[in-house]
């Protein structure tokens, strides 16, 4: 089977690092024939909600930007319960409070999409893009190839590089989970899509912290660059990370990590 017919037979999916939106929204269709077909319970783990997908998930977990490598940890202690003398150890060390804390999101919110998973017999982990430039990277793949071969979830990998890292890594010696770094203020997250505009998408908290208004000329500040765009309020939109569709990564703003920490600058101001 190929990804898509994967998801599609699937009773139970829960995805970690993707948006499903934009040039993935074929995978997001594919849940949604998967809910058609099997009434699958959708679990979906992001920093921002996507409101385009409310009306399908059973669950969402938020979780901060930057700690997917605490979320991988949280999966792990949730979905592997049959793996070696080694790998459990990793899991008893833990320390799960900690890890929950930094990442915002709750012990109990795994435990109970594990519950609903139990109930399910052909359940799919849809791992996304956000992964590939994560800081963590080298580990997050590790515990994905525990998660792949200690679990009963069929792990789905949208980028065919990770995909072969995972499916490539014979090395599992876990590393303890770091500490998360700070991502404070103003974010922006790179949404890639072939059609990239002038636009930066924001909530209406988001605009209030950088003091601009909705369809400002704005600056958006970083490692020295300005690059300049509109900021359209969004109503879909809440917190404090705003959207910026790319469909290159010249700029060092859209290098590396899909988030940012950024500085707002209106034009003329």
């Amino acid at each position: 089977m190929n990804k898509h017919e994967i998801i599609a037979k699937s009773d139970f999916v829960i995805t970690l690092g993707t948006m499903l939106s934009n040039n993935k929204e074929e995978y997001r269709d594919s849940i949604i024939e998967s809910i058609a077909k099997t009434n699958a319970k959708f679990v979906y783990m992001h920093p921002i909600d996507n409101i385009d997908i409310k009306l399908y998930y059973t669950q969402f977990i938020k979780y901060e930007v930057g700690s997917e490598e605490g979320i991988c940890a949280l999966l792990l202690d949730s979905f592997v319960k049959n793996s070696d003398e080694k790998i459990q150890s990793f899991i008893n060390d833990l320390d799960l409070g900690y890890i929950s804390a930094e990442s915002s999101a709750g012990e109990e919110e795994f435990e109970e999409a594990y519950e609903e998973s139990k109930e399910c017999s052909f359940k799919t982990l849809i791992i996304g893009d956000d992964i590939i430039e994560h800081d963590r990277v080298e580990n997050i793949i590790k515990l994905l190839a525990v998660i792949k071969k200690y679990s009963d979830l069929n792990v789905v990998v949208l980028n065919d590089e990770l995909e072969n890292k995972i499916n490539s890594c014979e090395t599992l010696d876990l590393e303890d989970i770091e500490e998360l770094k700070s991502y404070n203020g103003t974010l922006l997250y790179r949404l890639i899509d072939d059609e990239q505009n002038d636009i930066l998408s924001c909530s209406q908290t988001f605009a209030n912290i950088a003091k601009v208004q909705d369809n400002d000329e704005i600056y958006i500040n970083f490692a020295g660059e300005k690059i300049k765009r509109v900021l359209i309020v969004d109503d879909k939109l809440n917190g404090t990370v705003s959207v910026a569709k790319v469909s290159n990564c010249e700029s060092e703003l859209f290098k590396g990590y899909r988030y940012k920490q950024v500085k707002i600058e209106k034009v003329d101001a």
